[in-house]
């Protein structure tokens, strides 16, 4: 199967319909003028198949033990680089709004974990995964998105993307659109 390269994936996300224009708030509390619905391309079990192996190819050789993702965007992506990858996968899910790991999911301790995630902003559910996975003495020895959105990240770890897309967010007291008086969707999985 033939891994894909950036525009690859960009025409893959145009094709589906999965990237979006409007007024969004982003799983990271700030508002955007673009959305990025992975889900659409998630949709597709052999392009998440492409996906995952051109994810995996990125990492060759990086030893890791474990796959981590956060839910409910990393799920699907996250299963499928572990299984591209040959490894064990885990999710950790939101409970009265603190990210746990439940379902008896844990990180051994001393694992090289890849935490994966389908779009990053500012990385705040992948710093949280993080901390999980460290307070568990696991090891995070890279991070894996399919999309990064630019901008600081709220995690320090080596951070590998399948498409970078510079698109610009505010905090919503700075956004021009809540100016504007446009009406805000929030299409992320953080309240769920």
């Amino acid at each position: 199967m033939e891994l894909m390269s950036e525009t690859q994936v960009r025409s893959a996300l145009e094709e589906a319909g999965a990237i979006l224009r409007g007024h969004f708030r982003l799983t990271s509390g700030r508002h955007s003028d673009t959305y990025v619905q992975c889900a659409r391309i998630l949709e597709d079990p052999a392009l998440t198949t492409r996906l995952a192996r051109t994810a995996a190819a990125r990492l060759d050789g990086r030893g890791f033990d474990l796959v981590v993702a956060p839910a409910v965007g990393g799920i699907i992506i996250g299963f499928a680089v572990a299984q591209a990858l040959g490894l064990k996968f885990i999710f950790s899910e939101r409970e009265e709004g603190v990210m746990r790991f439940r379902r008896s999911f844990s990180v051994p301790a001393g694992s090289r974990v890849l935490v994966v995630e389908d779009v990053v902003t500012t990385g705040g559910s992948v710093a949280e995964v993080a901390n999980l996975v460290r307070e568990a003495g696991g090891e995070v020895a890279a991070v894996v998105s399919l999309i990064d959105r630019g901008g600081p990240k709220r995690f320090s770890d080596e951070l590998v993307s399948l498409l970078r897309l510079e698109v610009e967010s505010w905090e919503p007291d700075e956004c021009v659109h809540c100016a504007r008086g446009v009406p805000l969707d929030s299409p992320g999985s953080r309240g769920l």
